[in-house]
């Protein structure tokens, strides 16, 4: 499959794009990254491609699109996603309902993983590729919530570290005091102090 066949409608922050191109680099499937403007406009394919949510996270495979729900799970969107941004959105100190809100869902995970180095087991699978770009901004959630990650769930700070030692997640994943620049550009934009 060649470079131009697929097209990743892409934002360098978002978690929800850093998964499709985990997921593609994984398949070994080149595409090409265009660029969205998530606060100046987004494109007319994003607009024609996915109408109802006009989402990022969207692939393109011979101009048809290939929406990212198909790849979502649940609990790894609605509840990790949301209490990271909880975290950082909170106005001046974060409320403990929110840090521990946090901790507990990564400590159901936690469980969910047991003694494997992959939620499938011995291979990286579905789940680490939905779940590995969110902690991305687990830095900044550290910042904000005045904790250490790694202190509070060790199995989950080692199952971070085991997917960072993968090629395709190792080049793919952003600078952590980046997406933390960008969070302090996102309160200041949405006047949060």
């Amino acid at each position: 499959m060649s470079k131009g066949e697929v097209v990743l409608l892409d934002c360098w922050a978002s978690p929800f794009c850093l998964r499709a191109k985990i997921a593609l680099a994984e398949k070994g499937v080149e595409y090409e990254a265009r660029a969205e403007n998530l606060f100046g406009g987004k494109s007319d394919l994003l607009l024609k491609s996915n109408p109802s949510t006009r989402k990022l996270g969207l692939r393109h495979h011979f101009s048809h699109p290939v929406l990212m729900r198909e790849l979502r799970q649940d609990f790894i969107d609605k509840k990790v996603f949301d209490a990271v941004c909880n975290i950082w959105k909170s106005k001046g100190e974060v409320p403990e309902t929110a840090k521990n809100e946090f901790i507990e869902i990564l400590k159901q995970l936690e469980g969910a993983l047991g003694e494997k180095d992959f939620f499938g087991g011995d291979s990286f699978g579905f789940v680490d590729v939905i779940s590995i770009p969110l902690t991305c901004w687990f830095y900044a959630v550290e910042k904000f919530g005045g904790f250490k990650l790694e202190n509070e769930c060790p199995k989950f700070s080692a199952w971070m570290n085991k997917c960072m030692q993968r090629d395709t997640v190792a080049r793919i994943l952003l600078d952590l005091e980046k997406v933390y620049e960008f969070v302090i550009m996102l309160r200041n934009m949405f006047g949060i102090e």
